[in-house]
């Protein structure tokens, strides 16, 4: 019997603002639910404002009660042949379906901080789990395929022999990526201030250090910090800027208006990163023409490819001399071009076509 309709896991698409894992969620469902009919599994009513026009849904408990031990019980009742979860986290106990569970990345190995919107206990659990291999192992294990986001994080799993099944990627891409992709390309480098927009958090591991430090060896350029951040790492970056170079400026949290306006304007997105899950804002970039400046980490140069200029993460020197390779506008215009091209790789309508393979592979 052919698949007719695939039970997507939405619960963790977010109803205020996406963070990773809901944008990451709600672009695909999207996409998928276009070619294939979706049951969307939710968990709370206010998470229909971010499903498509008519979606079937089906309300379920949330994921991070005890209840998702024998959540597998109401989707054999529902009739679910094939499971999609974004997540790996999902229970498994007594299925009668295919299940597809998915592990974006291993950052939370080397960074083992939880996201501050957990609660207390949540957090704990978080970095006992993220200690050793096995418990992974021990949840990926459970599920009919594994998915990731990308071929470096796939690499990983490998490596450290997280699964016995298989591995598929299925790419994450920018959460508005069609209208981004539609932009108008620039005809020419930027003439007015000279901008680089970086779009990230502050955490250690983001490395915004080496941006600061290398706008000493770049005068006549802005360096604008878009997101939130604490007045104490504020104060930590400030301290590094040297008054004969360029400019910079925090802006605290922007729109995502306000982030497309300064991007558009900009000479290149710049982020010195030590390490990433993927790195979304270099699609976002790329899409609308406006090349890329980033560190030399795997995940990068997977997703940047040959449209990226790729600087030593630890060398503000590397970093202002990428930088100025951009200067002239034919090489400006060449990159912009590239950059474009290769963002085009990575879009949900390709990621949904993916998933719908895995899907009718596993439940013919």
């Amino acid at each position: 019997m052919a698949l007719d309709r695939i039970f997507f896991d939405a619960r963790f698409i977010r109803w205020d603002h996406h963070d990773g894992i809901s944008r990451f969620s709600a672009g695909l469902l999207d996409a998928l639910n276009r070619r294939i009919k979706v049951t969307a599994l939710i968990h709370d009513r206010r998470q229909l404002l971010k499903l498509p026009k008519g979606c079937d849904y089906l309300v379920i408990n949330d994921p991070t009660k005890l209840e998702e031990v024998f959540v597998a019980r109401k989707l054999n009742a529902a009739g679910a042949r094939f499971v999609f979860s974004p997540m790996q986290t999902m229970g498994s106990f007594g299925r009668r379906y295919k299940l597809v569970l998915t592990l974006h990345d291993l950052i939370y190995y080397r960074h083992k901080t939880p996201p501050s919107d957990f609660s207390p206990f949540i957090r704990v659990l978080w970095r006992a789990f993220h200690q050793f291999y096995w418990p992974q192992r021990l949840i990926l294990n459970r599920a009919d395929r594994v998915a990731t986001v990308s071929k470096t994080s796939r690499e990983l799993i490998e490596k450290y022999k997280l699964t016995s099944k298989p591995i598929e990627v299925i790419y994450n891409a920018a959460g508005s990526f069609t209208r981004d992709y539609e932009h108008p390309a620039p005809k020419n480098r930027p003439r007015g201030a000279q901008k680089l927009v970086y779009m990230g958090s502050f955490m250690d591991y983001k490395n915004v250090e080496v941006l600061v430090r290398g706008m000493a060896l770049l005068p006549g350029y802005e360096l604008h910090l878009l997101s939130r951040i604490s007045p104490k790492r504020q104060q930590e970056l400030q301290a590094l800027i040297q008054p004969s170079g360029g400019f910079v400026f925090f802006h605290n949290g922007v729109t995502e208006a306000e982030y497309h306006d300064v991007l558009d304007e900009s000479i290149a997105l710049v982020t010195g990163s030590k390490d990433e899950g993927f790195g979304i804002p270099l699609v976002e970039s790329m899409a609308r023409g406006v090349p890329v400046v980033v560190s030399n980490i795997d995940i990068f140069e997977e997703i940047g490819g040959d449209a990226a200029l790729f600087f030593d993460q630890d060398s503000p020197d590397a970093f202002a001399a990428a930088v100025q390779k951009l200067e002239s506008n034919p090489e400006w215009t060449r990159r912009s071009e590239l950059s474009r091209k290769q963002a085009a790789k990575f879009n949900w309508e390709a990621s949904a076509g993916e998933l719908l393979r895995i899907a009718r592979e596993l439940a013919n």
